[in-house]
């Protein structure tokens, strides 16, 4: 277990920080900007959280852990050394995001199908959970981007991608099973 007994380092104070494998960069390099809109997703999953009781809390928590596990797995480059490390990295791995699959499917079976767009909103769990699924997208962008730079587990891009789909399905569930969905009407207000 890592003890965080100082806060403040001063290392990062002339704009660099330190990735997983000890290496400087810039912090606004595209690897420190992937793992940090992942950071922030967990963040807004926080405010979520605040709002679900029962089998929701519990799978919110499920991701949050897994968003820790994500960030872990981006801060850390150079894939192909990972079985020669001396503490391999923490890596994401299929069965995570075969647990939102499942939990996807299991959701969406008692939904109605969408015959519209839906605008963000509803309930207080589901608005937070749309908002969860923008920025989930967004770290799913600067994932792809860094992943055509240097290596980049495919997995990690995959749970990125399957958990937006998550939260879109969640916050359905939230809004009532889709009863409270606010569906976009075009040009209502022209």
């Amino acid at each position: 277990m890592v003890v965080l007994n100082k806060i403040y380092t001063r290392t990062g104070d002339a704009g660099q920080t330190a990735l997983g494998n000890g290496a400087r960069v810039p912090k606004q390099a595209l690897r420190v900007e992937a793992y940090g809109t992942v950071d922030e997703c967990n963040a807004t999953l926080g405010l979520a959280r605040l709002h679900a009781t029962g089998s929701m809390a519990g799978r919110l928590a499920a991701i949050q852990n897994d968003l820790f596990d994500l960030g872990a797995d981006l801060c850390r480059p150079e894939m192909a050394k990972d079985a020669d490390a001396e503490y391999p990295p923490l890596r994401m791995v299929a069965s995570q995001v075969e647990r939102l699959e499942s939990e996807i499917d299991e959701m969406n079976a008692d939904l109605s199908p969408l015959r519209s767009f839906i605008l963000p909103g509803g309930t207080p769990l589901a608005a937070h959970l749309h908002l969860c699924r923008t920025v989930c997208r967004r770290a799913e962008r600067l994932a792809v981007a860094l992943a055509g730079e240097e290596a980049v587990n495919p997995v990690a891009v995959t749970y990125l991608n399957r958990l937006s789909d998550w939260f879109f399905v969640a916050g359905r569930v939230a809004n009532g099973g889709g009863t409270a969905d606010i569906l976009w009407v075009p040009g209502a207000h022209r």
